[in-house]
Protein backbone atom coordinates (compact mmCIF):
# COMPACT_ATOMS: atom_id res chain seq x y z
CA UNK A 1 0.00 0.00 0.00
CA UNK A 2 1.21 3.25 -1.19
CA UNK A 3 1.10 5.91 1.78
CA UNK A 4 3.14 8.23 -0.14
CA UNK A 5 -0.18 8.95 -2.00
CA UNK A 6 -2.35 10.05 1.16
CA UNK A 7 0.54 11.86 2.79
CA UNK A 8 1.20 14.33 -0.22
CA UNK A 9 -2.75 14.50 -0.37
CA UNK A 10 -2.62 16.14 3.44
CA UNK A 11 -0.04 18.17 2.52
CA UNK A 12 -1.42 19.82 -0.32
CA UNK A 13 -4.72 20.60 1.65
CA UNK A 14 -2.47 22.02 4.37
CA UNK A 15 -0.70 24.47 1.88
CA UNK A 16 -4.36 25.38 0.44
CA UNK A 17 -5.78 25.89 3.91
CA UNK A 18 -3.16 28.37 4.97
CA UNK A 19 -3.66 30.27 1.27
CA UNK A 20 -6.22 31.85 3.06
CA UNK A 21 -4.25 33.20 6.10
CA UNK A 22 -1.90 35.11 3.19
CA UNK A 23 1.56 34.80 2.18
CA UNK A 24 3.28 34.35 5.41
CA UNK A 25 0.63 31.54 6.15
CA UNK A 26 1.35 29.68 3.01
CA UNK A 27 5.27 30.07 3.76
CA UNK A 28 4.76 28.68 6.93
CA UNK A 29 2.70 26.00 6.06
CA UNK A 30 5.44 24.97 2.88
CA UNK A 31 7.85 24.90 5.75
CA UNK A 32 5.74 22.56 8.17
CA UNK A 33 5.05 20.34 5.10
CA UNK A 34 8.13 17.97 5.52
CA UNK A 35 8.76 17.97 9.13
CA UNK A 36 5.36 16.55 9.27
CA UNK A 37 5.62 13.99 6.80
CA UNK A 38 6.93 10.84 9.29
CA UNK A 39 4.46 11.90 11.73
CA UNK A 40 1.37 11.45 9.22
CA UNK A 41 3.24 8.16 7.75
CA UNK A 42 3.29 7.18 11.42
CA UNK A 43 -0.19 7.91 12.05
CA UNK A 44 -1.61 6.59 8.96
CA UNK A 45 0.54 3.54 9.67
CA UNK A 46 -1.23 3.48 12.89
CA UNK A 47 -4.56 3.34 11.50
CA UNK A 48 -3.83 0.71 9.28
CA UNK A 49 -2.38 -1.59 11.99
CA UNK A 50 -5.56 -1.12 13.93
CA UNK A 51 -7.48 -1.58 11.30
CA UNK A 52 -5.93 -5.13 10.41
CA UNK A 53 -6.28 -5.69 14.17
CA UNK A 54 -10.31 -5.11 13.71
CA UNK A 55 -10.28 -7.61 10.80
CA UNK A 56 -8.35 -10.37 13.08
CA UNK A 57 -10.67 -10.25 15.67
CA UNK A 58 -13.70 -10.81 12.92
CA UNK A 59 -11.79 -13.30 11.12
CA UNK A 60 -10.61 -15.35 13.94
CA UNK A 61 -9.25 -18.01 13.44
CA UNK A 62 -7.53 -16.48 9.89
CA UNK A 63 -5.85 -13.15 10.24
CA UNK A 64 -4.44 -9.99 8.66
CA UNK A 65 -1.10 -8.97 9.40
CA UNK A 66 0.61 -5.83 8.39
CA UNK A 67 4.09 -5.58 7.49
CA UNK A 68 6.87 -3.14 6.51
CA UNK A 69 7.88 -3.41 3.36
CA UNK A 70 10.36 -0.23 3.05
CA UNK A 71 8.18 2.55 4.20
CA UNK A 72 4.86 1.23 2.95
CA UNK A 73 2.31 -1.29 4.57
CA UNK A 74 2.37 -4.25 2.84
CA UNK A 75 -1.13 -6.53 4.21
CA UNK A 76 -0.94 -10.11 4.36
CA UNK A 77 -4.61 -12.22 4.82
CA UNK A 78 -4.73 -15.69 6.22
CA UNK A 79 -7.94 -16.79 5.36
CA UNK A 80 -9.63 -19.71 8.22
CA UNK A 81 -9.69 -23.09 7.08
CA UNK A 82 -12.32 -23.82 4.78
CA UNK A 83 -11.99 -27.47 5.46
CA UNK A 84 -15.10 -28.41 7.63
CA UNK A 85 -15.41 -32.05 6.98
CA UNK A 86 -14.66 -35.39 9.20
CA UNK A 87 -15.03 -38.86 7.94
CA UNK A 88 -15.90 -37.87 4.95
CA UNK A 89 -19.39 -36.02 5.43
CA UNK A 90 -19.68 -32.45 5.20
CA UNK A 91 -20.59 -30.33 7.77
CA UNK A 92 -21.95 -27.06 7.85
CA UNK A 93 -20.18 -24.14 10.26
CA UNK A 94 -21.63 -22.44 13.32
CA UNK A 95 -23.94 -20.39 12.70
CA UNK A 96 -21.49 -17.02 13.44
CA UNK A 97 -19.17 -18.14 10.50
CA UNK A 98 -22.17 -18.04 8.06
CA UNK A 99 -21.98 -13.89 8.55
CA UNK A 100 -19.65 -11.85 6.19
CA UNK A 101 -16.77 -10.10 8.05
CA UNK A 102 -17.23 -6.91 9.47
CA UNK A 103 -20.94 -8.12 9.41
CA UNK A 104 -20.78 -8.09 13.67
CA UNK A 105 -21.21 -12.00 13.66
CA UNK A 106 -18.11 -13.40 15.60
CA UNK A 107 -17.62 -16.40 17.44
CA UNK A 108 -18.21 -14.48 20.63
CA UNK A 109 -21.76 -15.79 20.50
CA UNK A 110 -25.18 -14.25 20.78
CA UNK A 111 -25.88 -10.32 21.48
CA UNK A 112 -22.02 -9.47 20.06
CA UNK A 113 -22.07 -6.05 18.58
CA UNK A 114 -18.85 -6.75 17.23
CA UNK A 115 -17.20 -4.41 19.25
CA UNK A 116 -13.88 -4.60 21.35
CA UNK A 117 -13.19 -5.60 24.77
CA UNK A 118 -10.50 -5.49 26.55
CA UNK A 119 -9.34 -7.84 29.37
CA UNK A 120 -6.45 -8.70 31.36
CA UNK A 121 -5.11 -12.18 31.22
CA UNK A 122 -2.38 -13.57 34.43
CA UNK A 123 -0.81 -17.19 33.22
CA UNK A 124 2.01 -18.29 34.45
CA UNK A 125 5.36 -17.20 33.13
CA UNK A 126 6.11 -20.58 31.41
CA UNK A 127 3.00 -20.72 29.48
CA UNK A 128 3.31 -17.05 28.59
CA UNK A 129 6.31 -17.24 27.44
CA UNK A 130 5.03 -20.33 25.09
CA UNK A 131 2.54 -18.26 23.80
CA UNK A 132 4.57 -15.33 22.57
CA UNK A 133 6.65 -18.07 20.76
CA UNK A 134 3.76 -19.30 19.18
CA UNK A 135 2.70 -15.73 18.46
CA UNK A 136 5.79 -14.91 17.05
CA UNK A 137 5.94 -18.03 14.93
CA UNK A 138 3.15 -17.39 13.67
CA UNK A 139 3.97 -13.76 12.59
CA UNK A 140 0.91 -12.45 14.81
CA UNK A 141 0.81 -10.19 17.72
CA UNK A 142 0.00 -11.94 21.08
CA UNK A 143 -3.19 -10.37 21.00
CA UNK A 144 -4.16 -11.34 17.64
CA UNK A 145 -2.68 -15.32 18.80
CA UNK A 146 -5.15 -15.18 21.68
CA UNK A 147 -8.06 -14.02 19.78
CA UNK A 148 -7.35 -16.69 17.20
CA UNK A 149 -6.61 -19.84 19.61
CA UNK A 150 -9.53 -18.62 21.92
CA UNK A 151 -12.08 -18.57 18.70
CA UNK A 152 -10.66 -21.99 17.33
CA UNK A 153 -11.40 -23.88 21.29
CA UNK A 154 -15.30 -22.30 20.59
CA UNK A 155 -15.22 -23.37 17.59
CA UNK A 156 -14.66 -26.74 18.36
CA UNK A 157 -16.95 -26.48 21.51
CA UNK A 158 -19.63 -26.11 19.41
CA UNK A 159 -21.59 -28.16 17.77
CA UNK A 160 -21.69 -28.56 14.11
CA UNK A 161 -24.84 -29.43 11.83
CA UNK A 162 -25.45 -32.06 9.10
CA UNK A 163 -25.98 -30.21 5.81
CA UNK A 164 -29.14 -31.79 4.76
CA UNK A 165 -31.34 -33.92 7.51
CA UNK A 166 -31.07 -38.16 6.70
CA UNK A 167 -34.07 -40.03 6.50
CA UNK A 168 -33.96 -43.04 9.71
CA UNK A 169 -31.98 -46.04 8.45
CA UNK A 170 -34.46 -48.86 10.25
CA UNK A 171 -35.60 -49.40 14.17
CA UNK A 172 -32.54 -48.41 15.44
CA UNK A 173 -32.32 -44.65 15.07
CA UNK A 174 -29.22 -42.34 16.47
CA UNK A 175 -29.96 -38.45 16.42
CA UNK A 176 -27.41 -35.93 17.47
CA UNK A 177 -24.48 -33.53 16.36
CA UNK A 178 -21.08 -34.89 14.58
CA UNK A 179 -17.49 -33.27 15.07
Amino acid sequence: MNLRLYVEDIHRQLVTAAEAGGDDARALAERLVAPLDSAIRLALQDAVAAAAEEITCELAPGSVEVRLRGRDPEFVVTLPPADLTEGGAELAPPDWAAGPIGSGASPAGEGDEGGMSRINVRMPDNLKSRVEAAAVAEGLSVNAWLVRAAAGALQRHEPLRPLQPRAPRGAQRYTGWAR
